[in-house]
């Protein structure tokens, strides 16, 4: 049997070779090592078990050759230092929603400082990941979770019962299942993608299609939540969308359409991409 290092060596330069990311290995061997980084360093020259590095090898052809999203091999991903379970029914969480989630708490220290108690609607929740954050995050937030997929949204409890954080959870399209009901904060990452855009294996394979696509323009579930929410929410708001870098534009657009006297703002992500719309009252 090779060394945690012979293992780790040989296999990236597989990945490097096939078009895939040397990264993505490491993540694999942690994960069938069942250690952490600075443990894994220093058995670097130890001989990995035969059971291990068996697993560890199917894992890496799952991944170079069938182009297995990692996170699916190993059922998890990080959120904003919080580990959740994922699998295919629900999309694999990306570091675009947590720049959405980190700007969202800033938009809530700064909107709601003297209000005790909070509520949130997460539009369309998958893992969960969005309303699990933030209730962890800001205490005050009491956090409510719609999806349409009673198998995502069965991903999506597991995760608030494991991280503790109580999140409500309701099955039905869109805002359907609380329309009655009222919310400080709003947020939202509905499917952007366009139904005829071409996705790479990795993506199109393994991700839930009900997640990804919105619609000719990619635009069909903006608009539909737009003519819904202005019934859901309190005389103080704040609402927040993850969107397609390109669509910025128009989503400003629709919100003028749908809604009066409010204040829009749009923000780039850390690849200076417009990615987030954030709609507040008027000053």
């Amino acid at each position: 049997m090779p060394t945690y290092h012979e293992a780790l060596r040989i296999n990236e330069q597989y990945a490097i070779d096939n078009g895939k990311e040397a990264t993505a290995i490491k993540i694999l061997l942690l994960h069938f090592s069942h250690t952490d980084s600075a443990r894994l360093l220093g058995s670097m020259h130890e001989t990995m078990p035969q059971k291990d590095y068996e697993k560890f090898l199917a894992a890496v052809d799952a991944y170079v050759i069938h182009s297995k999203p990692v996170q699916h091999i190993t059922e998890e991903e990080s959120f904003l230092g919080h580990k959740f379970k994922v699998n295919h029914t629900v999309m694999i969480p990306r570091c675009e929603t947590e720049e959405l989630a980190e700007k969202t708490l800033e938009l809530i220290d700064q909107l709601f400082t003297d209000k005790t108690a909070l509520r949130v609607l997460d539009i369309g929740t998958g893992s969960g990941c969005l309303a699990i954050a933030l209730s962890l995050e800001d205490k005050r937030i009491h956090a409510f979770g719609t999806e349409i997929s009673h198998e995502a949204l069965q991903v999506a409890a597991e995760n608030s019962e494991a991280l503790g954080a109580g999140v409500t959870f309701k099955q039905g399209n869109l805002t359907e299942p609380v329309q009655g009901e009222k919310f400080d904060i709003i947020v939202s990452n509905p499917p952007y993608i366009p139904d005829d855009e071409k996705l790479e294996p990795i993506v199109k394979d393994y991700e839930p299609h009900l997640a990804l696509f919105g619609g000719t323009d990619g635009l069909d579930y903006y608009r539909a939540i737009l003519k819904q929410i202005p019934n859901l929410i309190n005389d103080r708001f704040l609402i927040g969308f993850e969107h397609a870098y390109d669509k910025a534009k128009q989503l400003k657009k629709l919100i003028k359409k749908e809604m009066r006297n409010v204040k829009i703002v749009q923000l780039k992500d850390m690849q200076g991409k417009d990615r987030m719309t954030f709609i507040t009252n008027k000053e």
